[in-house]
C-alpha cells in the first residue's frame, strides 16, 4: 500500500498580486483553466473519421470573488494607476491558501487585463452578505 506523503490541495483562500499590486485575499477563483481548439478536417475518400487537428490554446478568463471589506480598496487603487498610467498587460501571481494560511498551489499569469469589476448591489431590507467581484482575461500561465 503506498503512503499518502501530501495533503490534498484544499483551498480556503486565494492571495492575487497584479504586477506590484497587492489585491488581496478573495474567497473564490473559477475559470482558470486552457482549452485546445481543435480543426476538424474531412480526408476524401477516407469515411472512417474525421482528423483532429490541434489548432490554438484558449485561456478562459479568471473570476475572483469575496464579500466587500478592507482589500476592496485596493481595486479602487488599481483601477486608479490604471487611469493615470493607461492600461497595460501585466502578469498575475494567485496563491492558493491552504488552512494555515502557506500556498498550496500558485499560479503565474501573464497578459493579464482587467475585463469587469463589480460591486455588491446593496438594498436596505435585504440583509445579504456584500460581495465584490473582479474577472481578469490572460494570455496563459507563466
Amino acid at each position: 500500500m503506498a503512503e499518502i506523503t501530501d495533503d490534498p490541495a484544499v483551498a480556503i483562500a486565494f492571495r492575487v498580486h497584479i504586477e506590484g499590486h497587492d489585491i488581496g485575499t478573495f474567497t473564490g477563483c473559477e475559470g482558470l483553466g486552457v482549452e485546445v481548439q481543435i480543426e476538424q478536417r474531412e480526408e476524401g475518400g477516407n469515411n472512417a473519421f474525421v482528423h483532429q487537428l490541434p489548432g490554438r490554446l484558449k485561456y478562459t478568463n479568471v473570476k475572483l470573488t469575496r464579500t466587500v471589506g478592507r482589500d476592496t480598496a485596493k481595486i479602487r487603487s488599481w483601477f486608479a494607476s490604471m487611469a493615470t498610467d493607461g492600461l497595460q498587460r501585466t502578469t498575475a501571481h494567485i496563491a492558493a491558501l491552504g488552512i494555515d494560511g502557506q500556498p498550496v498551489v500558485e499560479w503565474d499569469l501573464t497578459g493579464v487585463v482587467p475585463v469587469r469589476w463589480s460591486g455588491p448591489s446593496m438594498t436596505a431590507d435585504g440583509g445579504k452578505v456584500a460581495t465584490e467581484t473582479l474577472e481578469l482575461a490572460h494570455h496563459g500561465f507563466l
